[in-house]
């Protein structure tokens, strides 16, 4: 309980710090409509909000929330299969990362099969490459495999 209050404050202090430095170094408004602070601000107001809920609810008991058999193998593969996706980030790059990241979460996981495997990664992939890459012009680390 005393951690939910610790955590709960320390990120209602975030969020402040967050939407008061969104403000300070950022113009709120443009010419054209919100400028680069209007998100990060309202971002930072609805986690207060948050913050401010869990800090002033009701503390419960909730008993052990540490994951046992399954679930704990489970939840340590998705971490490792992470940390090796952001690890090997600059050598796969950011398209190839993301096709081979769902594709172990599916195939190894979930145990899907293959076709939809391969499917669901190749989609996601493009999807992800489109939206970012293409349309908004975010660069991805490329890698030794996929440039563009």
């Amino acid at each position: 309980m005393r951690a939910d209050r610790i955590t709960a404050a320390l990120l209602l202090a975030f969020a402040v710090a967050f939407s008061a430095g969104a403000l300070k170094y950022y113009p709120y408004w443009g010419e054209g409509g919100p400028a680069s602070a209007f998100l990060p601000f309202w971002l930072g107001v609805v986690m207060a909000a948050l913050a401010l809920l869990m800090l002033l609810r009701r503390p419960r008991d909730v008993g052990d929330w540490v994951p046992r058999g399954e679930g704990r193998k489970r939840v340590l593969v998705v971490i490792a299969v992470t940390v090796g996706f952001v690890a090997l980030l600059k050598v796969v790059g950011m398209v190839a990362g993301t096709a081979l990241y769902i594709a172990v979460l599916m195939r190894f996981l979930e145990r899907h099969p293959w076709w939809k495997t391969v499917a669901v990664a190749a989609a996601a992939a493009f999807v992800n490459w489109l939206v970012f890459a293409h349309w908004l012009h975010v660069p991805f680390p490329e890698g030794l495999f996929w440039t563009f």
